[in-house]
């Protein structure tokens, strides 16, 4: 399973690169491969190339704020979810995420 997310928070500091770590925790324990792009005050980090957004079977949109660039994700399945349910429980993300996959 292959997984792309982007990040964001008002700021883009705390919140942003708590649920980056713990996303990437999650999937590092369940055998997911994953790749996170960060968004916030200093712009896009880590920034997602369209090839991989293409080859991903989900992204997951962590976001408190508007996505930077958000065009790029308009053909692949998208789950959303806030930075603070990632925080607490990723895994429980991660779940609810990929079952959308299974009603597309």
């Amino acid at each position: 399973m292959k997984i792309v997310a982007v990040t964001s928070c008002p700021v883009g500091m705390a919140h942003t690169y708590m649920s980056a770590a713990a996303l990437k925790k999650a999937c590092k324990k369940l055998g997911y491969d994953v790749r996170v792009e960060t968004q916030g005050s200093m712009g896009i980090r880590d920034k997602l190339s369209q090839e991989e957004i293409d080859l991903a079977d989900i992204f997951i949109d962590i976001a408190d704020v508007a996505m930077m660039e958000e065009e790029r994700f308009k053909n692949i399945h998208t789950f959303s979810t806030s930075t603070s349910k990632v925080i607490k429980n990723a895994e429980l993300v991660l779940e609810a995420a990929l079952n959308t996959l299974d009603k597309k």
